[in-house]
């Protein structure tokens, strides 16, 4: 399997880069929903939060990298077979995904930074605060993340369920090509 994307297929890099986010994203999102009904006493209310931020922050790397590769190794072409109406709404969906994911990680940094502290990511480094301490900014942020968040799973599952309608009432090879099976 190439490295790189061509003009009909996605290269090894997109392809991991893909499933690692969506793996990563769906994993924050269990957790978050999980560590809200965590009680006090729960061994996970403390470490759950790290764990949360840690990969938070490694997620935030990867799609930043994720988005320089896509600006330096274009997308294969749609299928032959995809409508215009699909063309158009993949684009609009892929979009929306990179802006959500950039608005959720940012406010979920907000929230974790909003008392002045850094974040330490699985103790190998530390991300500083840039604000300071805000008064306040833990609970805007914190309602902006919510909705970002869940806007996600949202649309990834409809992004999701794209993929599976062309895998199986449309036989086009669209899941195949992020999965890198190739006929």
């Amino acid at each position: 399997m190439q490295i790189r994307n061509s003009s009909s297929q996605f290269g090894v890099v997109s392809i991991v880069a893909h499933w690692l986010v969506a793996i990563a994203v769906f994993g924050l999102f269990g957790l978050g929903y999980y560590m809200v009904g965590l009680s006090y006493y729960d061994e996970w209310y403390r470490l759950g939060p790290d764990v949360h931020r840690s990969i938070g922050i490694l997620l935030f790397i990867a799609v930043v990298l994720r988005v320089v590769w896509r600006l330096m190794n274009p997308t294969p072409r749609p299928l032959p077979s995809h409508q215009r109406w699909e063309v158009l709404a993949a684009h609009v969906t892929h979009g929306l995904l990179y802006v959500l994911l950039f608005v959720a990680m940012v406010s979920g940094y907000l929230i974790s930074t909003a008392d002045g502290s850094a974040i330490s990511v699985f103790n190998w480094f530390d991300v500083p605060s840039v604000t300071g301490r805000v008064k306040g900014m833990e609970d805007i942020a914190g309602e902006v993340h919510y909705w970002a968040t869940w806007a996600i799973v949202v649309l990834a599952v409809i992004h999701a369920l794209a993929a599976i309608k062309h895998h199986v009432l449309d036989k086009d090879d669209t899941l195949r090509r992020m999965l890198g099976i190739y006929r």
